[in-house]
């Protein structure tokens, strides 16, 4: 990866990489870099060439340290300004509102917006042997963005997370199924991210979108709600070409050629 480009962006053959590259400093969230990532998820929902997103990380250790603290305290000291006051999307909901698929392939350790960026994916591969916490408690700060792990994992675990600011072994993550896939090493955790990146890419668009936006709405909503939501979502599959080409390709026994239409 080109060492001064602290994000990386690259679209091959429909799934997109996310990559964040601040080694250095333990690929933190600057204020330049969350800006740029509220920009990249807006080009990503406008591409329609994009089918799936893989969200990673250059290799140090870590996949995401989260804030970056050094560059917090010198903007305080400076301007008097919080560093939330300078980002464009400070609790990263441009991201969870992403119609694509997200994939997290983590290399490393997470902790803080780390694990945001995690619980705003859509699937998770970790690395075992990594650690995983919301570590705001310890420097004074906040999480109010670790309100939809109330759907995803049990209260206890997240009351352990949000309350001690402790680093958790990520097999317990694991355990509870937050994390869909651990792997041995950095490059079998992006090999199973684009196994799947590659499964949901060849699916129907149309479906694919209307089943992620369903499960993102029940979650927000309740089970009844959701459930009207969700069939509303779905009317425009049920209505497509693709949703005439998914059973006729299947009768002719051939693969099916998806329109997203």
């Amino acid at each position: 990866m080109p060492e001064n480009e602290e994000l990386i962006y690259k679209v091959e053959n429909g799934v997109a990489t996310v990559s964040l590259n601040r080694p250095h400093r333990k690929n933190a969230l600057s204020i330049s870099l969350v800006n740029k990532l509220a920009d990249t998820w807006d080009a990503i929902d406008k591409d329609d060439g994009v089918k799936v997103v893989v969200l990673t990380s250059t290799d140090c250790g870590v996949f995401c340290a989260g804030m970056d603290l050094k560059e917090a305290a010198e903007i305080k000291e400076t301007t008097g300004d919080d560093v939330l006051s300078k980002l464009k999307d400070p609790f990263h909901q441009r991201m969870r509102d992403l119609t694509k698929p997200v994939i997290a392939a983590m290399t490393g350790h997470l902790m803080a917006g780390g694990m945001m960026l995690s619980l705003n994916s859509d699937l998770r591969v970790g690395m075992t042997g990594t650690r995983v916490g919301i570590t705001e408690a310890k420097i004074g700060r906040g999480s109010p963005w670790a309100v939809p792990l109330i759907g995803m994992l049990p209260q206890p675990l997240i009351m352990e997370l949000v309350l001690t600011g402790e680093q958790l072994p990520i097999e317990r993550f694991y355990d509870v199924g937050f994390i869909n896939y651990l792997e041995e090493t950095p490059d079998a955790v992006r090999t199973q991210a684009y196994r799947l990146a590659g499964i949901i890419r060849d699916n129907a668009p149309l479906s694919v979108m209307a089943a992620k936006a369903s499960v993102m709405k029940t979650m927000s909503l309740g089970c009844d709600a959701g459930l009207m939501e969700a069939q509303r979502l779905h009317k425009v599959v049920y209505a497509s070409e693709d949703g005439i080409e998914g059973p006729k390709s299947f009768a002719e026994k051939r693969k099916p050629v998806w329109k997203g239409r």
